[in-house]
């Protein structure tokens, strides 16, 4: 393997641990969440080769970026990487606003530690293809059924870099095999059928895979409402992958851990939830996420992954 190494400044205001460990995403496939080393892992496809992105935070808060590969890299090769790396961590966006609103909204003083901790970057896949793909396999199961459902597609369908890592499924590679495959050998149950028809819209260009961040968050959401298998669930979430946080996204997960939280006895009803979240306006369901969540990393702050 050919190693190369890639350093990328960041934002004032970006936390590395914050950012990986924001949801689910870093333990599903094609990423490799490292916690003893700190690190993240995640196969890229190139435009000649696979490679291995290796992610870790130096002790100046810069993320480095260390690349193995079967072949040299070419210069676009290498810039495919860094693309994909500032994509995934959201390195070209600012918390500024939303820590501002954020501060100015918050009367309780709840939220004080959202902005010493630098939270609010939520990881994302690469492609926004790879994450709708993930998004409808979190519909309807456990997690253990989505960690189940990304790990097979990726291992028996994505582009192989070694006998560790593969690469996620392209559009082609998915829209090539059946709703029978996914069903039988990779558990996707119903959701087979709705796999394949987003692929094959995707591959045949019927369905856009890189313009959704010039969408509204309005156009968006009907866009996505329109993908059969995508619901207000999956569609609020994906929005949150956007940059538009304005849905809740409540959900079985949500609605108890809502009452945990706070201390309630019975599991409360949406509008309840919805009133709570309602004075953080556009960014309500950002808001939420952090203060569901808050208690994943130790004392208030940052652990590194």
């Amino acid at each position: 393997m050919i190693q190369r190494t890639l350093i990328l400044d960041v934002p004032p205001d970006f936390s590395f641990s914050r950012t990986v460990l924001s949801h689910g995403w870093c333990t599903l496939q094609p990423f490799f969440l490292d916690r003893r080393r700190r690190r993240l892992l995640r196969a890229l496809q190139l435009d000649s080769q696979t490679a291995l992105a290796e992610m870790r935070e130096q002790r100046n808060g810069k993320v480095r970026v260390g690349v193995c590969s079967p072949g040299p890299l070419s210069g676009r090769d290498l810039g495919s990487v860094k693309e994909a790396v500032a994509h995934m961590l959201r390195l070209g966006e600012s918390l500024a606003e939303f820590h501002r609103e954020l501060a100015r909204r918050d009367r309780s003083g709840r939220f004080h530690w959202v902005p010493r901790a630098k939270a609010g970057r939520l990881l994302r896949a690469p492609c926004f293809f790879e994450d709708m793909v993930k998004m409808i396999c979190t519909t309807n199961c456990s997690w253990k059924a989505t960690q189940r459902m990304v790990t097979g597609m990726v291992q028996k369908l994505g582009t192989r870099l070694d006998s560790d890592y593969c690469c996620f499924p392209s559009p082609e590679q998915l829209a090539g095999t059946t709703s029978r495959f996914l069903r039988r050998e990779i558990g996707c149950g119903y959701r087979g059928g709705y796999l394949i028809e987003l692929a094959e819209r995707v591959a045949t260009g019927r369905l856009p895979n890189g313009e959704w961040e010039d969408l509204t968050g309005e156009e968006a959401y009907r866009r996505l409402l329109a993908i059969k298998g995508i619901g207000p669930y999956a569609a609020g979430n994906l929005l949150k992958l956007l940059g538009h946080h304005d849905h809740l996204s409540l959900d079985s997960w949500v609605r108890p851990r809502f009452g945990t939280v706070y201390g309630l006895k019975k599991v409360p009803k949406d509008s309840a939830i919805q009133r709570h979240y309602r004075p953080f306006g556009r960014w309500q369901g950002l808001v939420l996420w952090l203060d569901l969540t808050r208690d994943w990393f130790e004392d208030g702050d940052s652990r590194s992954p």
